[in-house]
């Protein structure tokens, strides 16, 4: 348990400084959307921003290994279906631990979506994936989400943060239960670290930093959101100010 004692450490290394990861990984689920038409050049911005860890899927590697920086955190996502389908809620396992770690990962991510009729299969996938990450010395990331109308209750919120904590992830993004207390509330009862996901994109510039600064305050542990900042141009302006909350600095 060494190795994950270590990677965590890396990717918490100070109480005030919470992880700035973006994920990438939109391509398979949604095809090349507005902001992700190429990933290198975005990677650079973010990564110039002050972006911690960048979250892509396995084939991905590729395109932003070049310009990865010494100290950018990669994460590799292994849940996988498309928008094509007509399961398109029901996330499958792509890839493993091994086959990340290979790739140079420093986390393995994967999704599961509550309050579905799949669901018992991605909680399958879940603890597979838990044991794997467990033999490795990998931490786990599960983006939990409920898909009910609305994006669940803060109640269904935290019962899925915690599920996905109790099946063995070591830390857990979801979705923002609509205020400070409610997420501070969701925050004590998940013994993991909590990442806040960007749900549907904000009009408003401010009102998406309001919330990431709110999240800190309530005890959050960073964030995991893509497109409320890939797709605000130009992105590495508002990513230095999403750094600056989420570093200390401000």
């Amino acid at each position: 348990m060494y190795g994950k004692t270590i990677r965590l450490k890396r990717l918490f290394p100070d109480p005030a400084h919470r992880l700035f990861s973006v994920p990438l990984d939109h391509p398979v689920s949604m095809g090349p959307i507005d902001g992700l038409e190429e990933l290198a050049p975005l990677a650079t911005e973010l990564q110039n921003g002050g972006a911690d860890m960048l979250i892509v899927t396995k084939g991905a590697v590729r395109e932003v290994t070049p310009v990865l920086g010494p100290t950018t955190q990669l994460g590799v996502h292994v849940s996988a279906s498309t928008s094509l389908g007509s399961t398109s809620n029901l996330k499958v396992l792509v890839g493993t631990a091994e086959e990340a770690v290979s790739l140079g990962a420093d986390l393995l991510s994967i999704q599961v979506n509550f309050g579905i009729p799949e669901e018992p299969e991605m909680l399958r996938d879940l603890g597979v994936a838990a044991d794997q990450c467990r033999q490795l010395g990998l931490p786990l990331l599960c983006m939990a989400y409920v898909k009910k109308t609305g994006g669940g209750t803060p109640d269904e919120i935290r019962h899925a943060a915690r599920a996905a904590a109790d099946t063995g992830a070591d830390i857990v993004k979801t979705s923002y239960p609509g205020s400070r207390d409610e997420f501070a509330k969701l925050c004590r009862t998940t013994p993991v670290p909590v990442l806040i996901g960007g749900g549907v994109r904000l009009d408003h510039e401010e009102e998406f930093l309001r919330i990431v600064a709110d999240s800190v305050e309530a005890g959050g542990a960073g964030i995991c959101i893509g497109r409320n900042l890939f797709q605000r141009r130009p992105v590495e302006p508002l990513a230095r100010r999403i750094a600056s909350i989420l570093h200390g600095e401000k």
